[in-house]
């Protein structure tokens, strides 16, 4: 195999298990992943794309897949996912560690909040405080020291 090939190969491969792993971390705590007060322990990963490219379309196709569980439809599937590819792309653009984290609490509020909303009816700003305050638990809560972890040990990603 030529090293083109390779590294794209080892690209998709690591998107696709990132993916995968978010996908299955999301169903597997279902209760607290879906709806207006919700902890989606998955989110922890969205810290991944400070080490590599590759995250940013396994989060989102990850993501999709896990939002097609979820229940709340199509608006959901399509905007919660584009929420996430959104996040991703800017942790990838960020340099500070501390900041790597805030793109995905302070995206999530705004359109999961909107979505929340939209789908249940609830009143936006409610929805915005929980998913946010949900989104600080994963990402700053776990995604940070994951990031400390994974820092380093960052040869896994090369």
């Amino acid at each position: 195999m030529n090293n083109k090939k390779e590294l794209r190969f080892k690209y998709w491969t690591r998107a696709a298990m990132i993916g995968a792993i978010y996908t299955v971390i999301t169903v597997l705590f279902a209760p607290i992943s879906y709806g207006m007060v919700q902890v989606r322990i998955s989110e922890m990963l969205m810290i991944l794309p400070f080490f590599t490219p590759a995250a940013v379309p396994g989060l989102f196709v990850g993501c999709l897949i896990a939002n097609i569980f979820g229940g709340l439809g199509i608006i959901d599937i399509v905007f919660g996912s584009l929420a996430t590819l959104l996040s991703a792309y800017l942790v990838l653009k960020i340099r500070n560690k501390y900041l790597v984290p805030l793109p995905p609490v302070i995206i999530n509020a705004f359109v999961i909040g909107f979505v929340l909303h939209f789908v249940l009816g609830v009143p936006f700003y409610l929805a915005a405080i929980w998913v946010g305050a949900g989104q600080v638990i994963a990402c700053y809560g776990l995604g940070l020291p994951l990031l400390l972890f994974l820092e380093n040990r960052s040869e896994i990603f090369k």
